[in-house]
C-alpha cells in the first residue's frame, strides 16, 4: 500500500476562500508540466470517470486554457481559464470559469481566482492552490457541488499519472 501523502482542503468564510495543499512523489519540474502541458492535463484533470479534452489552450500570461471535462455518456462540462500571471515553475495565477463550448462565460456559475504555487519539499513537491471568490454564496456553491470530493479524485489520478512519468 502507498503512503499517503500529505493533502488539506482549508474553507475560509471570511476571506471567501478555499487553500487546497497536496503534495506529490515527484520533481518539481514535473510536476509543473502535468499542470501546464494540455497534453499531460488531459490524461489527469478530472475525477474519475471523467476525462478531460482539452479545445485550446495558450499557457502564457495574457492566454487561456478551454477544456471539457467529460463524463462516461460523454456530457461536456465545459470550463475557460484564463492565465494572468506566470513564473516558471514557482506560480500561475488565473480566473477560471464555467463557460460552454464557444468559451461564453456562464454567469449563473461562480468564477474563482487562483494563485497555484509550487514548492520544494525534500525529493517531492508540493502545490498549493489559493482560490478566491467574491462571494460567501459563489464559494459555498462550489463547495456543495463537490470541490472538495473533486479535487481529492482529481489529484489522485496526478498521483498516478506521475507514477508513469518518472
Amino acid at each position: 500500500m502507498k503512503p499517503e501523502l500529505p493533502f488539506d482542503f482549508i474553507v475560509d468564510k471570511e476571506k471567501n476562500t478555499l487553500i487546497i495543499r497536496r503534495e506529490f512523489k515527484a520533481n518539481r519540474q514535473l510536476v509543473w508540466d502535468c499542470y501546464t502541458q494540455s497534453d499531460l492535463l488531459n490524461q489527469w484533470f478530472a475525477p474519475k470517470p471523467f476525462t478531460t479534452r482539452t479545445k485550446s489552450m495558450d499557457f502564457r500570461e495574457g492566454g487561456h486554457w478551454h477544456y471539457a471535462m467529460v463524463d462516461p455518456k460523454g456530457m461536456a462540462y465545459w470550463g475557460y481559464t484564463s492565465y494572468v500571471r506566470i513564473k516558471p515553475i514557482e506560480y500561475y495565477s488565473t480566473w477560471d470559469v464555467f463557460s460552454n463550448e464557444a468559451g461564453e462565460v456562464n454567469r449563473e456559475l461562480p468564477r474563482g481566482e487562483w494563485l497555484v504555487r509550487f514548492m520544494d519539499k525534500g525529493s517531492n513537491t508540493l502545490v498549493e492552490s489559493v482560490i478566491t471568490y467574491p462571494s460567501l454564496s459563489d464559494l459555498e456553491t462550489v463547495i456543495n457541488m463537490g470541490m472538495e470530493q473533486g479535487m481529492t479524485a482529481t489529484l489522485e489520478k496526478l498521483d498516478e499519472l506521475l507514477q508513469t512519468l518518472i
